[in-house]
């Protein structure tokens, strides 16, 4: 066989097999922002501003200011879904589409935890202020708490019957408030786990949500027009005002009676200029002014007013009541008794509203130390743009600051294809054509054009043909990046361009019934100057009995393919055009189609999901695969072997040997419909454009690939993607459909981590046994004898004491995965445990890990401790013990390295010593002496 194409090899078993070379994904770009997950502003300062936004399954971090890539943190095959930022800056919170979460350090770009729970997509991330927790919402319906420290669940809240959109932790109280597109908002006290209070006067879903005014207001987004706004009071302050002025409420809906700390109650609507409904509500960080974006894009701003405004505000209204009153002849202490409330709009007065011309997808806002707003906005066509909204312009007005949009297109990449030397790559779009080095993944140039559906690099690479969309040729000169010619070249869609294999011309394939034959030639401008440019000129026509979808030369220049909206392929000779071969077959349209470079076969995909192998000797089909789940848009060869790759709108990329007939390879990762692909000249390189805006480039590496292995691989992901989608687990003894539920969920890493600790309980038994009948040898012969040799794996790690091993081994399960993998085990190995436990707990080994392991058994095998085995108890007993000792041990271990560090601190307060003293004002100071001598020279 073919070097390039695989290489055969004798196998005992299998007797001769081929084995073939794997390709594999080198590089994602194109895309600055992708249409799932919100763009989040990490930093912004004096030297620019850091912003994080999804690209697709990675998350990438950029200098908007420079419009370059700081850091790509690159995810797995699924779609980045939420961002959170944690409150210190340090940690970017990532949720996928999976419904898995990633925590990136921003200092080193590295990933530091990974935690599995939903099963579905995240949809919101929220960090508490400390940091320390993590609380995620998902389409799976659950809310999961996680512990940020210990890199585990607390508990997974179920309650909500859609998907949660929305989710806020209160600084106040220990609270969490959710919203959903059950057109519920829920509080929930995160000290006993159980939701209080569920507000139901929403008849919609409810999009988003937002807490101001020092968690004393709330304020949710519907697919009503207005906003609502519900007043959040302290329980117990609450009745004792109501009692005091005796004011009646209404009677809380059954189900749902105010039993939490706090009680919830309607304060009224705030009008929108929107007519659309509100998607996301944010609040700048000085807490100072409420932000909506509409499904318009009109985004509107409402100015927050502070406790003092507020209390002048009530004084003023209070002094115009006893005015009126005063006019109307009652008595002025009247005034007084009567309680003067601010409305919505008294609180929030209305600031701006600005419609984009643009689709918006998401925003984020940061407020400068001025009092500026800088508005960061995501947008639907794959780009980011920056606005600010200064204090003091009368009236308020948004004004453009910078865009990124430089590194990716603005709509579809429609077509692809490679230079003769595979150094550079085109990429076109509805209004773009951009040019590419397939080593760095630069844009280096960009040129404006038509809706590009076709494309070719004209021989010499300095220049590029697209057609176009209305029938246009256009010829772009690449070192200048400008438009040399457009050519009316026909009066339908240019669907297709197949360059000559003697590169003197090309031909072009339209909807207007026409096969046209061009060349290219010299031709002086205009102006009469010496200096020639490239040109192309029309030689001939083929009118064709309907729409041409697809045209193609075979290599040796003998034969022109012609797909027709007919769903066949006609051949003639390429010098004559005389009819050869009328290939039918397939039942919808051919969308491409290739012939291989002995320019024996022809291959076609359709719409109709079926790839064809034709042969071009007599027009036989030598083969109909079934091949994708949707319409196949693309197919190529791989030059010099008959590997074939073909792209499809079900997102991915296929490779087959159309020889033996069969499916070599899956690449996965585009996100939507795969419209365009191309082969680079030396077969290495393969570049893919899709819906989702994004170029991949994928690369032949020396790995070599073996089918069987190949089909066992896709097996194993098959039932690992089976396992993920598993009902919750079952706990004895406790009700399925309870609010409250375990965190984690059962993985293949969470069964390996079960696995790896029986077999390290095994490893002890046998230890134990070799103990036991070593004394009594010992005994029989009434002397010492030589020690029996350790189990293999105990010896490898230097021969610890089978007890400290088996703790070792649950140390290094990931500590999200512990209970999951402690839920799997049989009750013979639980058992077993926990002897362990107990010896782990008597010499004070992980006390914390061990304690924790000891609660989970017991809360989920006490029943069939106490019922069936009896000989447990006694070890529950000493268990008690010594857990009872060594957590009194830990409590004055922390207490006493707590005195210690608060006596230092007093010290250190007596000493006028700062340890973390605020660096802010010492560089206000150095800033200021700077200004004063620059002020001084000048």
């Amino acid at each position: 066989g073919d070097q390039q194409e695989g290489v055969y090899i004798l196998n005992s078993k299998m007797g001769l097999t081929k084995q073939y070379l794997r390709y594999a994904h080198k590089a994602s770009f194109g895309v600055v922002t992708s249409r799932k997950g919100d763009a989040i502003i990490v930093h912004s300062g004096h030297q620019g501003m850091t912003v994080a936004s999804p690209a697709l399954e990675d998350v990438v971090l950029w200098d908007l200011r420079k419009g370059e890539k700081i850091a790509v943190f690159r995810g797995g095959q699924h779609e980045v879904s939420s961002l959170a930022l944690s409150p210190d800056k340090s940690v970017l919170a990532v949720g996928y589409e999976d419904g898995s979460i990633r925590l990136w350090s921003l200092a080193t770009h590295d990933c530091v935890v990974t935690l599995s729970g939903h099963k579905s997509g995240v949809t919101c991330l929220v960090y508490d202020h400390t940091g320390t927790r993590l609380v995620s919402g998902s389409k799976d319906t659950d809310i999961i708490v996680w512990d940020v420290v210990n890199e585990s669940g607390l508990c997974r809240l179920k309650g909500h019957k859609g998907p949660v959109t929305a989710c806020k932790l209160m600084k106040r109280f220990n609270i969490l408030i959710s919203s959903s597109k059950d057109t519920f908002v829920k509080l929930w006290d995160l000290d006993t786990y159980h939701c209080f209070q569920t507000v139901v006067g929403h008849k919609s879903e409810v999009w988003s949500l937002e807490l101001f005014d020092q968690d004393q207001r709330l304020v949710t987004a519907c697919t009503n027009k207005d906003l609502r706004i519900f007043a959040i009071k302290d329980a117990e302050s609450s009745e004792s005002s109501r009692s005091m002025a005796g004011e009646k409420r209404k009677p809380p809906l059954p189900g749902h009676e105010e039993v939490g700390p706090v009680v919830c109650s309607d304060m009224g609507s705030l009008k929108r200029t929107s007519s659309e409904k509100a998607v996301q509500l944010k609040l700048d960080p000085s807490h100072s002014f409420l932000l909506c974006l509409g499904a318009d894009s009109c985004v509107e701003v409402w100015r927050v007013r502070s406790e003092e405004e507020k209390e002048k505000l009530r004084k003023k209204k209070v002094r115009k009541l006893q005015k009126r009153l005063k006019r109307t002849g009652e008595e002025e202490g009247q005034a007084g008794n009567e309680e003067v409330t601010l409305s919505v709009l008294d609180e929030l007065p209305a600031v701006l509203a600005h419609t984009f011309k643009t689709k918006l997808r998401s925003f984020d806002v940061v407020s400068k130390p001025n009092g500026e707003l800088l508005l960061l906005m995501a947008l639907q066509n794959n780009s980011l743009e920056l606005y600010t909204l200064p204090p003091s312009s009368q009236p308020p007005s948004l004004s453009h600051t910078l865009s990124l949009t430089a590194q990716g297109h603005r709509s579809d990449v429609r077509t692809v294809c490679f230079s003769s030397d595979d150094s550079c790559l085109l990429s076109a779009s509805s209004n773009l054509v951009k040019i590419w080095s397939r080593e760095t993944q630069q844009c280096t140039h960009t040129m404006a054009s038509g809706y590009a559906l076709s494309s070719i690099f004209v021989p010499g690479d300095h220049h590029v043909i697209i057609g176009t969309k209305t029938g246009e040729l256009q010829m772009f000169d690449i070192a200048a990046g400008v438009l040399l010619e457009t050519v009316s070249a026909h009066q339908g869609a240019v669907w297709s361009i197949s360059m000559a294999p003697d590169k003197r011309g090309f031909v072009t394939g339209s909807a207007d019934h026409e096969v046209k034959f061009w060349e290219f030639e010299l031709v002086s401008d205009e102006g009469g100057q010496s200096k020639k440019r490239l040109s192309v000129t029309h030689t001939k026509t083929m009118k064709m009995s309907d729409d041409v979808l697809g045209v193609k030369y075979s290599p040796d220049q003998r034969l022109l393919a012609v797909a027709l909206l007919d769903s066949t392929v006609k051949v003639f000779f390429a010098d004559s055009l005389k009819f050869f071969l009328s290939l039918y077959g397939h039942k919808l349209p051919v969308l491409s189609m290739d012939i291989s470079s002995d320019s024996t076969l022809l291959v076609t995909s359709s719409a109709d999901k079926n790839i064809k192998i034709w042969g071009l000797d007599y027009g036989d089909c030598h083969k109909s695969i079934f091949a994708h789940d949707d319409s196949i848009m693309c197919i190529q060869f791989v030059p010099k072997t008959h590997l074939v790759f073909s792209g499809s709108k079900d997102k991915t990329i296929k490779c087959w040997d159309v020889d033996n007939f069969e499916h070599v390879l899956t690449l996965e990762g585009h996100q939507a419909e795969v419209w365009c692909l191309a082969v680079s000249n030396d077969g290495d390189s393969l570049i893919t454009g899709s819906h989702d805006f994004s170029l991949r480039l994928w690369e032949r590496t020396r790995e070599p690939l073996i089918l069987s292995e190949q089909r066992e691989i896709e097996r194993e992901a098959q039932f690992e993607a089976a396992l993920a989608e598993g009902g919750e687990p079952v706990i004895p003894g406790e009700s399925t459909s309870q609010e409250v539920q375990m965190a984690g969920k059962k993985t293949m890493e969470t069964m390996k981590a079960a696995e790896r600790i029986m077999e390290a309980v095994e490893v002890f038994r046998e230890e134990e046994e070799k103990r036991e009948v070593y004394l009594e040898d010992c005994k029989a012969a009434g002397k010492q004898l030589p020690p029996p040799l350790p189990a293999p794996i105990i010896a490898a790690l230097g021969n610890p004491e089978p007890e400290r091993y088996v703790l070792d081994v649950v140390k290094k399960v990931h500590s999200s995965e512990l209970e999951e993998s402690l839920l799997v085990m049989p009750f013979a190995y639980v058992a077993d445990l926990l002897r362990l436990l107990s010896t782990w707990l008597q010499k004070g080994w992980e006390v914390e890990l061990s304690f924790r392991c000891l609660l989970f058994l017991l809360r989920v095998h006490h029943q069939q401790i106490v019922s069936d085995h009896q000989d447990l108890l006694h070890v529950v007993d000493t268990l008690r013990g010594h857990s009872s000792s060594q957590v009194d041990a830990l409590k004055d271990l922390c207490g006493f390295n707590l005195a210690g560090l608060q006596h230092l601190q007093r010290q250190l307060d007596d000493a006028g010593i700062k340890v973390f003293g605020d660096a802010s004002e010492h560089l206000k100071r150095i800033r200021n002496r700077k200004k004063k001598r620059v002020e001084v020279l000048i």
